[in-house]
């Protein structure tokens, strides 16, 4: 007979963790453009956040556990006059944020929404400064870029989506770093905490993106950062992590939920993702379909300009990348909001019928017009090959589309293409002042005209808004 003992001695933690929590502890951001678009990504996803607040099936969700609770020192939540534990705070903003679908982006094996992050970050940054510490936007404004870092890094090769997780998995481990520092955590203790956002990875699998499934969790990334809070304080209170939890055999993350495959980097952390992050300024679509939104109201005014209408088509070609072929390409019916925002042919038909399309595009109400499923009909997506290149090429990360129709009376119209959406690195010079009329937009519902007023001065002043404490600056959302 033979006998076999496992080893009790702890092994040294896989690179991977120590390479983030190295990057959290030690890396200085010195990129005037990184933060100056983090400033912009700050501004944005909290009018998301404040724009979600006006959907009923959002605001049901937030709020204490336990009704009238207010937490001394507690998170403030934008748009309301809750005041939580951070870990329920930041399942509150988290929501609010990631509810419509219109806050960043970006694209490359995995996609994802890196301001997601925002919800965890400024949901302990707000307790702690409430607590005394000097805390400042600059802080926030250095852990979104952080964060964006790390989530966008470990997505630039890595498809979570391929082996049926969900990309806030990654939201949950790059909150999970950023929180740990802010949280006052040293390198080792970072490590345990990023080593358990990894562990129950498991239970982030999800089905917002399976077909046939009726709903997507659209609370699924406040989650996240709840998690990522909770655990952050569980280290702090002396929790112990799993130095091997990516590559142990048997019962790592790669063999258990990455088919054994390591995760493979394109490029060391920096600051690289916030400078390329993608905003949803024009539309609130998916971000694969962002570039074929505006060839639709492009084909829109043309049609208008002939005379005709969208019941004068036979048919739409849309040429377009890959990861929309797979993701967003979706026949039959459509049973809610989420389900539509994440149909590129229902985010076509859209404006081509109407001539816009906006949040108010994928309620039930909007969608019961029958031309809207009749001209979806109508549409068939290729792959274009080149596209699809171009969408993972570091120089470029083009979102291309391109739309193609032929009218009932065999007129032919020119294909109208376009590669860059607007809220594209390449295009930031003309999406800035959209960006801000679109966050004006978004607090408008919310507070008076003095309110607005102060909102928006504070933020445009980009030498001044850093130098804000943060309780400063989320007093400025509060509900009266």
């Amino acid at each position: 007979m033979s006998s076999h003992a496992e080893s009790a001695v702890r092994p040294e933690p896989d690179q991977v963790l120590q390479d983030i929590a190295d990057y959290v502890h030690n890396f200085k951001i010195d990129s005037e453009l990184a933060f100056e678009t983090a400033r912009l990504c700050l501004i944005d996803t909290i009018g998301c956040g404040l724009e979600g607040l006006r959907f009923e099936a959002c605001a049901r969700l937030l709020g204490p556990v336990v009704e009238g609770t207010v937490v001394p020192n507690g998170t403030r939540v934008p748009g309301t006059n809750y005041q939580l534990d951070p870990i329920r705070g930041a399942f509150n903003i988290g929501t609010q944020i990631r509810w419509l679908d219109f806050n960043d982006c970006f694209l490359a094996a995995e996609w994802g929404h890196p301001s997601d992050n925002l919800g965890a970050i400024l949901a302990v940054a707000d307790h702690l400064s409430r607590q005394g510490q000097p805390l400042t936007v600059h802080d926030i404004l250095e852990g979104m870029i952080k964060a964006h870092e790390i989530q966008g890094g470990l997505a630039l090769l890595n498809s979570f989506n391929r082996v049926g997780l969900d990309h806030v998995v990654l939201v949950k481990v790059a909150s999970t770093a950023v929180v740990s520092k802010l949280l006052g955590l040293d390198r080792a203790q970072t490590i345990d905490a990023i080593s358990q956002a990894w562990v129950d990875g498991q239970s982030l699998r999800t089905y917002r993106h399976a077909p046939n499934t009726g709903s997507r969790k659209s609370w699924a990334a406040g989650d996240a950062c709840s998690r990522a809070v909770n655990l952050a304080y569980l280290v702090k209170k002396g929790e112990r992590g799993m130095p091997s939890v990516l590559t142990a055999k048997t019962w790592g993350f790669y063999d258990v939920l990455f088919k054994s495959r390591p995760f493979e980097f394109q490029m060391p952390y920096s600051s690289y993702i916030m400078e390329n992050v993608l905003f949803k300024i024009s539309y609130p679509a998916e971000f694969h379909a962002q570039t074929a939104v505006e060839a639709a109201h492009i084909i829109h005014a043309k049609l208008k300009d002939l005379g005709k209408t969208s019941d004068d088509i036979k048919s739409i070609r849309i040429r377009t990348q890959e990861a929309a072929m797979r993701i967003i390409n979706k026949k039959g019916p459509l049973d809610n909001f989420a389900d539509r925002d994440h149909d590129i042919n229902y985010m076509v038909a859209f404006p081509l019928i109407f001539g816009e399309l906006t949040s108010e595009s994928y309620t039930d109400k909007a969608a019961a017009d029958p031309r809207i499923d009749a001209l979806r009909a109508k549409i068939t997506c290729v792959e274009e090959k080149s596209y699809s290149v171009d969408y993972h090429e570091p120089s470029k990360r083009s979102i291309s589309n391109a739309l193609l129709v032929e009218l009932n009376d065999g007129t032919v119209l020119d294909e109208v293409e376009v590669q860059y959406p607007v809220g594209h690195k390449r295009r930031r010079q003309e999406g800035t002042p959209l960006l801000l009329a679109k966050f004006k937009k978004h607090i408008a519902p919310h507070f008076d005209g003095a309110r607005q007023k102060k909102i928006l001065d504070t933020v445009n002043d980009a030498k001044s808004l850093p130098k804000l404490p943060v309780s400063q600056f989320t007093d400025l959302f509060v509900k009266a």
